[in-house]
């Protein structure tokens, strides 16, 4: 069927993006993430295995995953791949989920893939409602679209981002090169598992035989599972701050300067225009996960597209100063280690001598320990917080998050409850600008739709 694109070239013979949008929402929500792959492998057999049409860097971890991946892109890039990226959830819009060359898809290809695949979807929807099964979910059809659209394309690489875990997560229908792991730590403990261990055990599902595992430093007890993974699988392995890891780093104008070591080289002097310790060893890993793609690990890449390629990365949603005067920093972190990072970057990278907090947080998230971590590294600095909510369902009402304000150590009297973020929004604005104080700031976090309702309102 044709179509054309939603931009103004002609009307769509059936799909937009907002309509498939639509159906996607229409399915079981994205956190309701069903723990099989049956599907997926019946999907992929019908729809020609697109899965395996192109190589997969694949990625999983509890944080730091969706940077990882653009650094992972960006630096591909610089080698003239042509590259399909796949991470979720998105900021603003679907079309950011599937990603070619750095940029979302087109909404007339999303349109056009998705028109095409759709009659196979159903196929799929039928023989799992006669087996009594829930039919594919949100997030299992957009991730057989994303794999579909980068075979149509075609990629020469997918850099593809797990969802949830790892053994049964939707994207493990592929079978990566490069099996990446981010930091681990506790987060999605009802679905996941209540230890590092069991956590560990769930995202080490992506280390398949034949593949290259590149992991980032571990707590010991998570370490020591994904290590026993590669050596049963039979992989190679490579852990930060044993063969690879930061060997220094400066705070610069936009960024940092960073010289890392490599596993096949050292790559001095690179400009990473992110905030953040954490962001220095996301580059590292990515840097890794590169060299073991391109050379196996025992090649070192040409110093100058490692420098083209992390000089180039963005990653929205993350430190991200989406407005000036007073400045205002978004940020996606929505687990205890995530606001840990973000509270330490701004630190480190802005000087502030006060801070306005705006937050917001989802119902299966650890709240108190969000708010603890923020009041141990900004307590100095943070003096009001404004509790607010996003649109989402899943939000935790603004009402609810105020013991757990409480508990962490913020002052009643300094705490303000409002149920629409834009309102929360235009109150900081004006807690900032009181007594005209130039060097104070507003952060808005506690989650993805959060912040990114945020950046829509800030006209991001």
């Amino acid at each position: 069927m044709s179509t054309e694109d939603t931009a103004g070239t002609g009307p769509l013979d059936r799909f937009s993006v907002e309509s498939v949008y639509a159906e996607l929402l229409s399915r079981a929500p994205e956190n309701r993430m069903e723990p099989r792959m049956a599907p997926l492998v019946r999907a992929m057999e019908i729809l020609g295995e697109p899965n395996r049409a192109f190589p997969i860097i694949h990625i999983t971890g509890t944080n730091g995953k969706t940077s990882t991946a653009r650094m992972i892109e960006s630096i591909l890039l610089a080698h003239d791949l042509r590259t399909g990226r796949f991470t979720s959830p998105h900021l603003s819009r679907v079309t950011e989920r599937i990603s070619i060359d750095g940029e979302p898809v087109r909404d007339e290809t999303f349109v056009r893939v998705w028109d095409e695949v759709k009659p196979y979807l159903d196929i799929v929807d039928g023989e799992l409602l006669v087996a009594g099964e829930p039919r594919l979910t949100y997030f299992e059809c957009v991730t057989i679209l994303a794999f579909a659209v980068f075979a149509d394309e075609p990629v020469d690489v997918a850099v593809l981002e797990v969802g949830l875990g790892g053994i049964t997560d939707a994207t493990n229908v592929g079978d990566g090169q490069v099996a990446v792991i981010t930091p681990i730590s506790l987060d999605h403990t009802e679905l996941l598992g209540d230890t590092l261990e069991d956590i560990a055990r769930e995202k080490a599902g992506i280390i398949k035989p034949g593949s290259f595992l590149v992991s980032a430093a571990q707590p010991r007890e998570a370490a020591q599972v994904l290590l026993e993974t590669a050596r049963e699988t039979g992989v190679d392995f490579r852990f930060e701050g044993v063969e690879f890891g930061v060997e220094s780093r400066t705070v610069a104008v936009g960024g940092q300067v960073v010289s890392l070591t490599g596993l096949a080289g050292r790559y001095g002097e690179l400009l990473v225009p992110l905030h953040g310790e954490h962001q220095a060893q996301n580059a590292a890993v990515a840097v890794a996960a590169v060299e073991a793609f391109l050379g196996g690990g025992t090649r070192q890449l040409e110093t100058g597209l490692i420098r083209d390629g992390l000089r180039s990365v963005t990653s929205p949603g993350r430190l991200e100063v989406v407005r000036t005067a007073p400045s205002i920093i978004v940020d996606a972190a929505h687990n205890p280690a995530g606001a840990r990072a973000a509270a330490k970057g701004i630190k480190e990278a802005f000087d502030f001598s006060r801070l306005v907090l705006v937050i917001g947080i989802l119902q299966d998230k650890d709240a108190a320990g969000i708010f603890a971590e923020l009041y141990e590294e900004l307590g100095g600095i943070l003096e009001d917080v404004c509790l607010t909510q996003s649109t989402s369902p899943r939000s935790i009402p603004a009402t609810d998050l105020l013991q757990a304000a409480l508990a962490a150590g913020f002052a009643e009297e300094n705490i303000n409850i409002v149920d629409r973020l834009d309102d929360a929004l235009e109150w900081a604005v004006l807690k900032a600008e009181e007594n005209n104080d130039l060097a104070g700031g507003i952060l808005v976090t506690g989650s993805i739709t959060m912040v990114g309702e945020a950046r829509t309102l800030l006209g991001k």
